[in-house]
């Protein structure tokens, strides 16, 4: 389910990049602003987790994976960013 939600935010990125390219500036704040987005998704999934973790016997496990996520959060964010980047550098 997480990961389904998180690839629908990344394939609305995509097509927000590809519909906006004529203009340059608007269509890297757009992809930029849906990487922003999707990075605060992780984090506020991976706060949730921890937060419901608390005082539980695997509360360390919790906030290994509540790690995990903000981590593919911020690497889909620069993704996300490089394809920005790229599509500036094409126009």
């Amino acid at each position: 389910m997480r990961a389904s939600r998180h690839t629908a935010l990344i394939a609305a990125a995509a097509l927000g990049l590809m519909v906006s390219a004529c203009q340059q500036s608007e269509a890297e704040r757009e992809v930029k602003d849906q990487a922003d987005a999707i990075e605060e998704s992780y984090d506020a999934e991976a706060d949730l987790q921890e937060s419901l973790a608390q005082s539980a016997p695997d509360e360390a496990a919790v906030k290994a994976e509540a790690d995990k996520l903000r981590e593919q959060g911020d690497a889909e964010r620069k993704h996300l960013d490089n394809m920005a980047e790229e599509l500036r550098e094409t126009q």
